[in-house]
Parts: C-alpha cells; structure tokens; sequence
C-alpha cells in the first residue's frame, strides 16, 4: 500500500509540475518547443516601432487637419498648396501603420476607414449636395479616409482655378468645405483613439501576453502582418489596378487616384516600411532589436537547404528592386506597359509564399484567415 502511495504522489507531482511549466515561451501549435525571447521581441515591436510610428503619423494627421481648417476658412490656391503637401505626407506616414490592425485599430476598423479605395466618388457627391452624412457608418468607407481627399483635392476639376470654384463659389461649396474637414477631422481623430491606445494600457497588454498559442500577441499579430502583406500591400496596391485577378487590368483602382505621381511612393514606403519591421529595425531611429528575421535565425529554419531568414530579407530586397521600374503614377504604368505592374506583383507573391507558408510554418503559427485569392 504504502509502495503504491508513493507512485501515485509521484504521479501527482509530475502531472503539477508539466501543468505550470508553459511560460508562454513553448509551442502550443503542434511543434518543437522554443525559448525564444518573445517578450523582448514584442516590446521591441511596440516600444522602437508601433508607438513611435503612430505619434509621428498622429502629428501628421493633426497638420493635416489644421491645413483643412485653413484652407475651408479661405479656399486660397496658396492654402490649396500647402493643404495638398500636408495630405500627401500624411498618407505616407500612414503607409508605416497601416499593418498594424490589432487592438483599437482592429475594435475601429482604422485601416477600412482611413483608405478604401476607389473613393465613391458618386456617393461623395451625393452627401456633399444633401449635406447629410454619417462617416461612423461602415457603409462609407469608401466616402472618407485618404481616398475621398485624394477626389476632393485633386478629382473635382482639371485644373485648380476651377477646383477652387467648388469651395468658394459653387453651388455647394459650404457643403464641399464641410465635408472636406469632417473627411480630415475624422482621420485625426481614429487615429488620436489608436494612439492614446497603444501609449496607455494596450501596450502593456500586447507586450506580456507571450503565450504562444493562438490567441497569443505574436500569433495573432503575425496572421494580421501576413494578411495585411497579403491583401492590402500585394493585391490592393498592384494586383488589382494589374487585373491579376479579374484577367482585365484597372487603373481606377490604383491607391491616390488622382493625385497622380504619389501612388509609387506610398508602394515603396509600404515596402520599406514592412521589411524594416521584419528585420528588427526601429522607426525612424538606429534602434534595433528581436524581429521575425532573428526568430528564423534562432530557430535555424532552411528552406530547400537555404537560409529562410535571409531569403525572406532578399525577397524584400528584389521587391524594392523591382519597383524602380515602375512609373510614379501607377496608373499611367497600368495604361502604358501593364507588364511591369505584373512583374512587381510576381515578386510580391514570391513574399506572400515565403511568409505565409514558410515563415508561419517554422513559428508554428497557424493561418486564422481565409484568401480568395489563392497563394
């Protein structure tokens, strides 16, 4: 009896003992267990480039609202100017944030919110001539953000001495400066809520939930960092203004339609952006620090005998490489020679295998999203 005692108190211990081992820092995905330091990688993550990255584009948002107010008091062609200069900086800070959707920014639908496009155009219109309008509603998406700027500061006339006729003396122009400031106002303000979220509680929140399984910061983040390459950086900005997927290639659906010469530069910066993260640099500064790219390297994932770290970094490489040949207006590349937009959503894709069936497999991560586009 007393033999049997001591087996079962030993059972007893070893079962408490593998109850309270997961730190957080195993896999619970049906792999290897790792010690990999997850905690120091997200707070890198949030500390050298999401905060940093959304007060430097939080700044942004706020000139650009003070050039709308500007400009709705006096719609002069000199405060057109410096409106137009704000909106496009601002739209290339947006392009360092834009991945990440998680947390407030996932609770608000920011990034569906701030750019879906095409703008309607028609319905912009038609809320600018009734005066009534609801920017909270999820069915205008398409009615505000960066995109209904783009129209309304560039898409109204052929030239800016007309343009300026629809904020000083058209029909309508009261309502055109209204609805130009609630357009801007509204981007400062979704993004104010997302800042203050991540320098208040939320940091801490992403920072210490290391577990690895799905709900985990690093698996949840990671399925939205891939989709965000996926569908919003591979199809929204190339493969569909390329008729990838349609089989019939569409300018109209190029990001900043009609600003014309910006298109190319919010890609780019979209790119570099994106690769920066992977590589473990901080923004806007030489902070560097735990990344995917050093989670690879630690867990020595090969694919086809190579180094999979640093076929990722040359496929980032190649992608940026590429995009030289495109035209600064995406949609004149799309008119003129559809060929090198194919070409740069080629390389992209090349990226979306290596990161989504690669990368994820040698983190034990599982895809939680579904692509209609195939990979």
């Amino acid at each position: 009896m007393k033999k049997i005692s001591i087996i079962l108190l030993l059972a007893l211990l070893s079962f408490a003992a593998c109850s309270t081992e997961d730190d957080g820092s195993g896999d619970q995905n049906g792999g290897q267990t790792d010690s990999f330091d997850r905690g120091a990688m997200l707070s890198h993550w949030a500390d050298d480039f999401i905060v940093p990255a959304f007060q430097n584009f939080s700044a942004a948002t706020n000139s650009l609202n003070q050039a709308t107010e500007t400009f709705a008091a006096n719609p002069s062609a000199e405060n057109l100017t410096a409106l137009r200069a704000a909106y496009r900086s601002a739209y290339i800070d947006f392009q360092s944030v834009s991945m990440f959707e998680i947390g407030k920014a996932e609770e608000l639908n920011y990034r569906n919110f701030l750019n879906t496009y095409p703008a309607n155009t028609e319905n912009i219109q038609s809320k600018i001539a009734s005066g009534s309008y609801n920017l909270e509603l999820p069915s205008s998406f398409a009615e505000q953000g960066f995109p209904a700027i783009d129209y309304l500061l560039y898409g109204l006339a052929e030239d800016d001495t007309t343009l300026l006729e629809y904020y000083t003396s058209g029909e309508n122009a009261e309502n055109y400066r209204a609805y130009l400031s609630d357009a801007a106002a509204r981007i400062n303000d979704l993004t104010a809520e997302v800042t203050a979220s991540w320098t208040g509680s939320y940091r801490d929140t992403f920072v210490e939930n290391t577990s690895s399984s799905s709900t985990g910061s690093v698996d949840r983040f990671t399925n939205d960092f891939v989709m965000y390459f996926e569908k919003f950086l591979r199809s929204g900005k190339i493969g569909y203004p390329a008729g990838v997927f349609s089989g019939t290639p569409s300018p109209v659906n190029v990001e900043a339609l009609y600003a014309g010469d910006l298109s190319k530069e919010l890609y780019q910066e979209a790119v570099n952006a994106y690769s920066d993260f992977y590589e473990g640099e901080g923004f806007g500064s030489a902070a560097s620090g735990k990344s995917y790219k050093q989670y690879l390297q630690y867990l020595d994932s090969m694919k086809d005998g190579q180094d999979l770290a640093a076929l990722i970094s040359t496929q980032f490489a190649a992608i940026s490489n590429q995009s030289a040949a495109l035209d600064a207006n995406l949609k004149n590349q799309v008119e003129t020679d559809n060929s090198v937009m194919l070409a740069a959503y080629d390389e992209l894709q090349k990226a979306v295998v290596l990161l989504k069936l690669d990368m994820m497999q040698a983190l034990s991560i599982s895809v939680d999203y579904v692509d209609s586009d195939g990979d």
